[in-house]
This record gives structure tokens, sequence and C-alpha cells, in this order.
């Protein structure tokens, strides 16, 4: 029965002291103003405003809507803004699943400018080895999909941002620092870490060591990129990072990279996203700075 329009013709009527400028200010003519109150009061059997000559004065029950018009008009505007806000892109979060365990620092990289081009917009990062990433993306756990290793399906689309190399890490102490290349057999008597990640997918096994029937010493595993290098830089064992990862943490870390093979493993990271929210404004913009935050 009570609608928006009412709200807003009792608040406008008391802001503009009248039924003509309350009409021209929601640009509705007077007689559609007053047929639309009239049908109020009809269909409340509640008389809201008499005339005393050319003034309106408000009845206890003119009165009580105008209370309530002045509270909820406000709020309904404040949902109108959200709306427009979520629809725009301007408002809402952006989740974000890292199948790429190393790329955390190049992920900062890009969340600085995005934060402060979408104020409005939260950026929550779920992890690989806690979920499968194809499968949150398609049931819309997370918006975008950071991957080396993309999986074409049909609605899904992914968009290379930058190159790079996966190094052998090893430290000080090791035999094989200094090399320019090593070759899988080489990996026979050390130790290596990995992340928690199955080793279907992981590159040193199905493009280096499982294709020359190899395997390392042993294979240990471990979540933080902090303790994987720690423990090489200790000599405990061998890793492997991207080339860009390496020297950035090799300023702090007796650390080295050797190349694995005589061509090494070349890479690409990409986003993936839902076909339909490609062209989103905040999903677009993300892609936009992460293919501008390359690493070195």
């Amino acid at each position: 029965m009570i609608e928006r329009a009412h709200l807003r013709i009792l608040r406008e009527i008391e802001r503009r002291g009248s039924l003509t400028a309350a009409a021209g200010a929601l640009n509705l003519t007077q007689s559609a103003l007053s047929h639309t109150m009239k049908k109020l009061e009809q269909g409340s059997g509640a008389t809201l405003w008499t005339r005393e000559g050319r003034l309106l004065r408000l009845t206890q029950a003119g009165e009580y809507l105008l209370r309530e018009a002045n509270r909820l008009l406000p709020q309904l505007e404040r949902i109108d803004e959200l709306l427009r806000q979520y629809a725009e892109g301007e408002k809402g979060t952006l989740n974000i699943g890292m199948e790429c365990h190393p790329c955390y620092q190049w992920l900062l990289r890009v969340v600085e400018p995005f934060l402060a081009q979408w104020p409005g917009v939260e950026v929550d990062v779920k992890q690989r080895f806690q979920f499968g990433g194809m499968a949150a993306l398609f049931n819309h756990e997370i918006d975008v999909l950071v991957t080396p290793d993309p999986i074409v399906r049909e609605g899904i689309r992914f968009e290379p941002v930058f190159p790079y190399e996966q190094m052998l890490i090893v430290g000080d102490e090791s035999p094989l620092r200094g090399l320019d290349h090593i070759e899988p057999q080489q990996l026979s008597d050390q130790v290596l870490y990995t992340y928690p990640v199955d080793t279907e997918r992981l590159d040193i096994y199905q493009q280096f060591l499982l294709p020359a029937h190899c395997a390392p010493g042993k294979h240990k595993v471990l979540e933080a990129t902090e303790i994987i290098l720690q423990m090489v830089a200790a000599n405990r064992g061998v890793a492997t990072l991207p080339q860009w990862l390496v020297e950035e943490y090799a300023r702090t870390l007796p650390i080295h990279s050797v190349r694995l093979g005589r061509e090494g493993i070349h890479k690409q990271i990409h986003l993936g996203v839902r076909s339909q929210d490609a062209e989103n404004l905040h999903v677009r913009t993300f892609i936009e700075l992460a293919g501008s935050s390359s690493m070195p």
C-alpha cells in the first residue's frame, strides 16, 4: 500500500512548503501529486492533511508518515547507491584463488594499486592447497584464478600476465652451485623440497624428472616459501622457484639458481576468470594492473 513515492511527496512538501513546489521538485504536475496522495488516503482510510486556506496542515497520521519518510528514505537511498556501486563494480569483494604458491610478492604489487583505485572493493585471497582452483572458479567461490597451468574449459577465459623461468635453488655448499645447468640424474642424491601440490602439477617432476625416468633422493613437502628457502640456505636440500623470486630472496639469503636442463623450464602466469565476468570493471582493472606489474 505504502510506496516510496508517497514518502518522497511528504518529504518534499515539508522541504518546499507547498504542493506546487513539491510537485516541481519531483517532476510531477500538482494534480498528479494530489491524485497520488488521495489514492493513499482512500486506501488507508486515514486523512494525511487538511487545508487551511492556502496552507496545508498535516494530521497526526500525516505527521507520523512524515517522520517515517525522514527515517526510511535515507536508508532506501543508501541501498540504491550501494546497488549502483555493485552494478558498476565500485563495491563488493574480489576473491582471488592462488595456484601459484610463490606469487604472493607479485600479488602485493597488484593489490596495492587496485585497492587505491577501488576503495569500495575488498580483496580476499585463497590458497591452492585448500581447494581446487578451477572448481572454485566454476562454483563462484573465487572471481580470479592465478595459475601457471591454465586448463581450457568452456566458460573460462585465461589471460597471460607474465613469463618466467623455473630454476633450481641451491645453497652455498651445494655441489650443484655454479653449474650452468643440471641434468635430471644430478638430483638422484638430493633432498627436494616442494609445496604441497600433487606431483602431476609439479613442473620439476612433469617437465624434468619423469621424462628422464629419474627421481630425487628424497621428496619433502613444506607449505611456506620462507621455510623452504631457509632449508635450502642451510644446505638441507634443493627446491625450484621462479627466477624473479630467487633474485629477490638472494639479497638476504645465501642461495643460488641453476637452470633445469640446457633449455630450462619456461612458464607463464595466467589469470583465469569466468567469461561472463571478463568485462566486469573491477575484474578488468585487476587484470590490467596485473599485466603492468610483471616481476623482473
